[in-house]
Parts: C-alpha cells; structure tokens; sequence
C-alpha cells in the first residue's frame, strides 16, 4: 500500500515536466532551448499600446504593450525587440512564453512595465503574444 501511495504521488509530482514548451527561437543560436510550462491568468483590459520611442521617456514602473519583433537573445532571459521606432532590451522570464515558439520574424506583442535604472530602460515582459 506504501509502494502504491508513494508512485501516486511521484507521478503527480511529474506532472509538470510533461507541459507545453516554447520561448524564443534564434535562429543563430545554439540548438538548445529552454523548457516553458503553461499557465494561465487575467485576461482583459490592460496597458495602451505604446512604441518604444515613448517607453523611454515613461516613468518607472509604468504598464506598457509594444508590438514588434524579438530579435536576438542577449542574455538568459534578456532580448532585443523592435518596433518601428527603435530597439529596446526587454526581460522576459521562461514562464511568460506560456509554450509559444517565437522567431525574428514572428510578430508579438508585450505586455509588462517600465523598469529604469540610473542608465538604461528596459520592459519587464509580463505576457507574450505571437500575433497573427
């Protein structure tokens, strides 16, 4: 009865390993990817769509969206988006790609705030959506 409780548990424990995967494809990178597990959350209103001209220019914390392109890892959870007025650094955690596969050439939008340093402006992702 032990043995049968202890793989019960086991494999609801495993569950999670077994879900959807996802995140940034660079085409010039390594073949290794990260692993994304699926989660859901809020879905409704949220921050107006913005560019990346004005998000330099927005206070800390500030909500944002963006919509353009993801073009480059430069770091383990750090990339370079670009919309039609420049390039901008955004953070964006494993689990925020929510199993989406997402190119250079993908359209996305992003949804996060502001996080300004003494230096730099980067977003902080909160959701990423591939866009049709």
């Amino acid at each position: 009865m032990k043995k049968l409780t202890l793989a019960a548990l086991i494999a609801l424990c495993s569950a999670p390993v077994l879900a959807q995967q996802g995140g940034f494809l660079d085409p010039a990178a390594p073949q290794a990817q990260t692993q994304i597990t699926a989660q859901g959350g809020f879905a409704g209103p949220s921050a107006a769509l913005t560019t990346v001209d004005k998000v330099k220019s927005l206070s800390d914390d500030t909500w944002v969206m963006l919509q353009g392109n993801i073009e480059q890892r430069i770091g383990d959870e750090t990339y370079t988006f670009r919309d039609a007025t420049g390039t901008l650094t955004v953070d964006i955690d494993r689990k925020r790609w929510n199993g989406q596969t997402v190119t250079p050439k993908d359209k996305v939008q992003l949804e996060g705030k502001v996080d300004k340093d003494w230096n730099s402006v980067e977003v902080d992702v909160k959701t990423v959506k591939k866009l049709p």
